[in-house]
């Protein structure tokens, strides 16, 4: 079987695999996202870790803060320093959050949600198609957001 898509940093020196689709794509716009990757939002593709294979040099881990509180790993090259995924707090290590603009064709993962849209820039203008959140969603907005399989995906993640 092929595999959903392909990555790496801009030297080359990693390079990664999604065996899957991602259950979900989101669209950040918070501050922390903001101020760490130089722009006015961050795309993050979470797929589980199981489905993600990196290859390549072994990656630099940096521990940041995150909106929700409970922080994220960072995992860049350490060569380029490029961001290329994280592991947020809530799962831990489970799930994988690739950053979208390091795939090599990021149309692939357009986002499925717009969230902390409250410091969102008045320049970015939102798809009206896309659901948008002021914050994170609840958990009422999870299968609307990702579908009952992306739904089914996350369940799992958390029972494991």
């Amino acid at each position: 079987m092929a595999d959903f898509a392909t990555g790496g940093c801009a030297c080359g020196a990693i390079r990664y695999r999604l065996t899957d689709a991602p259950y979900t794509v989101h669209c950040c716009h918070c501050t922390d996202c903001q101020r760490e990757g130089g722009s006015a939002f961050a795309v993050n593709a979470a797929i589980e870790s199981t489905r993600f294979v990196a290859e390549g040099m072994a990656p630099l881990v940096d521990h940041l803060a995150s909106a929700s509180g409970a922080g994220q790993t960072v995992m860049r090259c350490p060569d380029c320093h490029t961001a290329l995924w994280s592991h947020y707090g809530g799962l831990g290590d489970k799930a994988t959050f690739v950053r979208a603009g390091t795939l090599d064709d990021p149309a692939l993962c357009p986002p499925r949600a717009h969230l902390f849209m409250r410091s969102k820039q008045a320049w970015v203008l939102i798809d009206a198609a896309t659901p948008a959140f002021e914050g994170f969603y609840s958990g009422r907005d999870v299968v609307r957001i990702m579908g009952d399989s992306g739904a089914a995906r996350l369940r799992a993640l958390r029972a494991a």
